[in-house]
């Protein structure tokens, strides 16, 4: 069966910056950077409850702590795993264990060396149940032991080769930390996370912002970075403004300097030429894309699955709210993956087929709303949303989605939440229905997403299985992707492993997941880490 090509239109390639004709480059310029002054962030993330990403592991966590954590290792925009704190590494012919060789005189900035032992203590932290990760947690699943071989030489061995080891340490998540404030406790190291990065937190108010000033002994800096030396800015002024108007506004008027997840007229409005730049950054990973809940009524039964997926109409859907600075994705891997499989003929509209699979499943007969019954029971389908990662246009594409498939007789409840109680209906099952943005770096966030052992929840309490599939067949093709390393052979594992989830409408994808940033006249220098599109502010300065 043939497989039309997944394209981003704005992105003619994986980039890690993509400013398109009419906007002026932010990486790029003949000025000579000017050192000092303090550049104002405003996102509409949620305010994190811990700022150390080990614990919990969300987005929100991973904007914050790429401006005061690094990686072992990082990746350039073309794919390729690039030394950062390790600054080499070996495999074992089995595959079962890697030595790590860290680079020499680094000191996190509470004067701690970064040594062998100061990485075996934080692969324990995320792999401490009390620590309570969710992202570190599994990104680490099979990393069974750590052996200090020298100072600056450490061994890990595996219960299994794992072909994604490299892709999960590039993560913010799983950012190094001093072993030193760990000690600390939760509390203490959550207010205030301690790293090798270009910053450092000062302070936190909550409900309003986070203070980061420069590291004075910055000397770290990834390969692909402008410059070696220490930060141009004196800090960053870090504001959660959650109202996409109100933050959209505070850049218009100059007292913000950028800002994240603007609403789709904002972006194509600075796409379109001004004095207001993009910077576009696709997540890797995963797509955006709505989990159908297989494991209870309805959508146990795969007609009634199929039955929704045919009457969604999400393409009129994104083609009238967001101004085209999306494209469907008809993936459940982003198209910044290359093994992305796209598969548009199981997602075309189909109000006569919907109808007729609803018949055969049983839902035969309606109730005076239009809605179907089945025994008394009418056919309804509970569907959080979290406001916190939803930006209005895509809750107004969800609101779409309810009336549309109406038509068929689904009676949608969208319930908006905020991130916790949203954390909470998930825990607690509560769900037929969920739009839940996952990042990991590569495809191997097919076998995080899909594999049964996914619906066994880590240690905060969030499993990642929200369409709770459970398929001996995929997770055998899941399980042997992870563990090869041929290209080629894992290429073909994950596409019948995506064949599986798409054919068996388990999902519906929507579009890439969205890092799009807003940035001010003055500043420059900022780009996206292509690890997982969160900005580094390292090479920024403000030309004021």
């Amino acid at each position: 069966m043939l497989r039309a090509p997944h394209t981003f239109s704005l992105l003619g390639s994986i980039a890690i910056v993509g400013l398109l004709a009419g906007c002026s480059s932010t990486t790029v310029t003949s000025d000579e950077p000017v050192e000092g002054g303090v550049l104002v962030y405003a996102t509409g993330d949620a305010e994190p409850d811990c700022l150390d990403p080990h614990v919990g592991g969300n987005y929100p966590q991973a904007l914050l702590a790429t401006q005061y954590l690094e990686s072992l290792v990082s990746k350039n925009a073309e794919g390729d795993i690039l030394p950062w704190l390790a600054e080499s590494w070996t495999e074992s012919p089995d595959g079962l264990s890697w030595e790590f060789t860290l680079r020499e005189g680094i000191e996190f900035t509470d004067g701690t060396p970064l040594n062998a032992a100061a990485v075996a203590a934080n692969i324990a932290h995320l792999k401490d149940p009390e620590t309570g990760s969710s992202t570190g947690y599994l990104a680490l699943g099979k990393v069974e032991s750590t052996t200090v071989v020298d100072d600056l030489t450490l061994r890990l061995d595996l219960t299994a080769p794992d072909s994604a080891l490299l892709d999960s340490f590039s993560m913010p998540w799983l950012g190094i930390q001093s072993p030193t404030a760990l000690e600390r406790g939760e509390e203490v190291n959550c207010a205030s996370p301690v790293g090798t990065g270009p910053f450092i937190v000062e302070s936190w108010t909550r409900q309003d912002s986070i203070t980061l000033v420069r590291n004075e002994d910055y000397s770290s800096a990834p390969e692909d970075a402008a410059h070696d030396g220490l930060p141009y800015l004196d800090g960053i002024e870090w504001r959660f403004i959650p109202d996409a108007t109100t933050r959209y506004a505070a850049l218009q008027s100059g007292e913000v300097d950028v800002i994240d997840n603007p609403q789709p007229n904002s972006l194509a409005a600075a796409l379109d030429g001004g004095e207001i730049t993009a910077l576009l950054a696709p997540r890797p990973g995963a797509s955006n894309r709505i989990e159908l809940n297989s494991s209870k009524p309805p959508f146990d039964d795969p007609r009634v699955r199929e039955a929704f997926v045919r009457a969604a109409g999400v393409d009129e859907g994104i083609e009238s709210l967001f101004f085209g600075t999306v494209d469907r994705s008809y993936s459940v891997l982003s198209s910044v993956e290359k093994e992305a499989l796209s598969a548009p003929e199981y997602f075309e509209g189909d109000l006569d087929a919907a109808n007729a699979l609803l018949d055969e499943a049983g839902w035969t007969e309606r109730d005076d709303e239009g809605y179907r019954v089945r025994d008394g029971e009418r056919l309804t389908l509970s569907f959080p949303v979290s406001t916190n990662q939803s930006v209005p246009a895509e809750q107004s594409l969800f609101e779409q989605l309810q009336a549309t498939t109406k038509d068929v007789g689904f009676e949608v409840i969208l319930e908006p939440l905020d991130l916790s109680s949203w954390y909470g209906a998930l825990f607690a099952h509560e769900y037929n229905l969920v739009s839940a943005p996952y990042t990991k770096v590569g495809p191997d966030v097919l076998r995080i997403l899909y594999h049964s052992d996914s619906t066994v929840p880590a240690p905060s309490g969030y499993f990642a299985n929200l369409a709770q599939l459970k398929d001996s067949e995929l997770d055998a093709l899941l399980t042997q992707a992870s563990e090869t390393s041929d290209p080629a052979l894992r290429g073909e594992l994950y596409e019948q492993a995506q064949e599986i989830v798409l054919s068996g409408y388990y999902a519906i994808p929507l579009y890439d997941q969205q890092n799009n940033y807003l940035l001010g006249p003055d500043v420059r220098g900022v780009r996206a880490l292509p690890t997982v599109s969160t900005p580094t502010f390292h090479d920024a300065w403000l030309a004021r």
